[in-house]
């Protein structure tokens, strides 16, 4: 959520900046702003709406100078206005700052200031920063240690960007709980929320720890502890995406480019965990008390890693969401326990939160990630990273079917190392697994009859998605895509869970999606979509047999597979089938509506 680019150097700082904030855009914001100093003096445009409109609403090109910051707004606290929008300011006028988190302490701090004459301009938590500052500069001379103080007084999470009029050669970032990540240039220094704002400029990156400062000025930069004022030694960070893999490349919208990358981005999974992955498993062998714990998408994925690890490893994790995890699940984790953490970004707020609780507990914890560097990493025993490259879109694809191909390498070596599954077999899925980049590529044929469906059925109200086993999974994705972007109601479920309820729904036309790969539950499915079939439901099956093919009104014919490396294949068709139904309904696919990229606030 919201994004914060800053620049200092020798360019004209707002074009970087403007430029930066259209490559956070997939966070999710309601508003933009962005301020810079020329020569001591601060200049602010800011306001609500989107940064295409506003960059010629508000004349973006005409703000002076070389350093500044810029801002997008995921409101928490306040509407998204003009007012509330950041960059917020002191009663002087002096100290501008933006925020990316939650200060749950500032009514408190607010009507001490208030006591003490501030004056507040704005409803939102973030001003109160700018005030706080202010007033330790009553006592305090040194901006940085005013800086600091102010800081000690704060509870929540927080990403800020500081600029101060009277300080000309720098600019000051923070982190606590919210990311921020550094770009060194030559001459000129960069910091922002994700690594794509600033790529273009520079692929070296140092990231940021809770409880750290930086004070960054055209040549240097310096990290501190805010608590203490010490100086904390950085590792710099080379990035290997190039600037192309962030953008289009001809595709109208970064979900479909993405979408089509996801051949590419499984073979990169595969190869750049290969020698890893069985380090990774005789580690955590020993653990029969497991836990998988992510958000989202990344929760589906661990539904699918429950699966696997039983069939193959006999083990059998519990998947719970992070959110939930964190308040039900601290009296049970001990030094005995395993938890498995699943988000793409390494950012999400409460993965974090359960990452921190295991730890607290003794846990051994392992992480499933796809930004190197990102706080997940740095706070789990054991990172696998996903190799997916950025992703963009902000419905997750290929860092689901990334993360799936991590959690399917994993459970393999796992039972390969506890010796629970017979060879011949794991072999046999291990060569299955290889081969998963072109019957990707299969799948992907079905695009052009996916899109005629979405524009037959782009009037439904409601679809349902079911599936069996590993499968249902599949079903509970391709329900959440659909939501996500199209803006219509879809509901995924086991497929045995029909007759106990949601048959009551289906009546004549209403669509329903069948996954149905060949395996241990595909006589059962078919009987599930028969009984739907006799409410008239209108059937759409997704299989290797042509059984399903005579009880449904659309048959996808998908690449065999063995059914547990299923889920990698057949969610590709529901994600296209989802992109086609927004775009032909007018919606932005690659920014739905109240949603961000990563959530960073609880």
């Amino acid at each position: 959520m919201c994004g914060i680019i800053g620049y200092i150097g020798d360019r004209k700082a707002c074009d970087v900046i403007v430029d930066g904030l259209k490559r956070l855009e997939y966070r999710g914001y309601d508003s933009v702003g962005v301020v810079t100093d020329n020569d001591g003096k601060l200049y602010i445009k800011k306001g609500a709406g989107k940064i295409s409109e506003l960059e010629v609403k508000l004349n973006l090109s005409e703000l002076p100078g070389n350093r500044g910051i810029g801002h997008t707004r995921w409101a928490t606290h306040g509407v998204p206005d003009d007012t509330n929008a950041h960059p917020h300011t002191d009663c002087t006028g002096k100290i501008a700052l933006v925020h990316n988190g939650i200060i749950e302490n500032y009514l408190e701090l607010k009507e001490e200031l208030i006591k003490k004459g501030h004056r507040f301009k704005s409803d939102t938590d973030t001003e109160v920063i700018a005030h706080l500052i202010e007033e330790e500069l009553k006592t305090e001379r040194d901006f940085e240690k005013a800086l600091r103080n102010a800081l000690n007084k704060l509870k929540g999470s927080f990403a800020l960007g500081i600029i101060y009029s009277e300080d000309k050669e720098h600019l000051y970032f923070v982190r606590h709980e919210s990311p921020l990540v550094l770009g060194i240039g030559n001459g000129e220094m960069f910091a922002a929320s994700d690594i794509p704002a600033f790529l273009p400029y520079t692929n070296k990156a140092v990231f940021i720890d809770d409880g750290e400062y930086v004070i960054l000025s055209k040549e240097d930069y310096k990290v501190k502890d805010f608590r203490t004022g010490a100086i904390k030694e950085k590792e710099v960070h080379v990035i290997k995406w190039s600037l192309e893999m962030a953008e289009k490349q001809g595709y109208p919208h970064f979900m479909l480019k993405e979408i089509y990358e996801q051949p590419r981005a499984v073979k990169d999974a595969i190869y750049g965990n290969a020698e890893f992955i069985d380090e990774v498993a005789k580690e955590i062998s020993g653990y029969d008390k497991i836990f998988i714990v992510a958000m989202g998408t990344s929760y589906h994925a661990g539904i699918v890693g429950k699966y696997l690890f039983q069939r193959l490893a006999k083990k059998v994790p519990i998947v719970e969401e992070a959110s939930e995890f964190r308040y039900e699940a601290e009296e049970v984790i001990d030094k005995n326990t395993l938890v498995i953490a699943i988000t793409q970004s390494g950012e999400t707020a409460d993965t974090l939160a359960a990452i921190r609780l295991a730890k607290k507990r003794g846990a051994k914890t392992l992480s499933i990630v796809n930004v190197v560097g990102s706080m997940a990493t740095r706070i789990s025993d054991l990172v696998l990273y996903t190799h997916a490259g950025p992703e963009i879109g902000v419905a997750a694809t290929k860092t689901y079917t990334t993360q799936l191909t991590v959690l399917t390498m994993l459970a393999i070596a796992l039972a390969r190392h506890l010796r629970t599954t017979d060879e011949k077999y794991l072999n046999t899925l291990e060569e299955e697994l290889y081969k998963l980049p072109e019957l990707l590529n299969e799948a992907l044929k079905h695009a052009d009859g996916l899109k005629a469906l979405a524009k037959k059925l782009k009037e439904k109200r409601d679809f349902f998605y079911i599936g069996r086993g590993i499968s249902v999974a599949t079903a509970l994705e391709g329900a959440l895509k659909l939501k996500e972007i199209s803006y219509i109601h879809a509901e995924g479920l086991s497929a045995g869970e029909l007759k106990h309820g949601p048959l009551a729904l289906i009546e004549e036309g209403v669509p329903v999606v069948a996954i149905a790969p060949s395996g241990k539950t595909f006589d059962k499915i078919v009987s599930n979509v028969e009984e739907a079939k006799a409410r008239k439901g209108f059937i759409i099956s997704l299989g290797d047999n042509e059984e399903l093919m005579k009880i449904s009104d659309v048959f996808l014919r998908m690449p065999e597979v063995d059914e547990l490396l299923s889920p990698i294949i057949y969610v590709v068709p529901l994600q296209i089938f989802a992109y086609h139904l927004a775009v032909i309904r007018g919606n932005d696919p690659d920014k739905p509506r109240n949603l961000a990229k990563s959530v960073t606030v609880e």
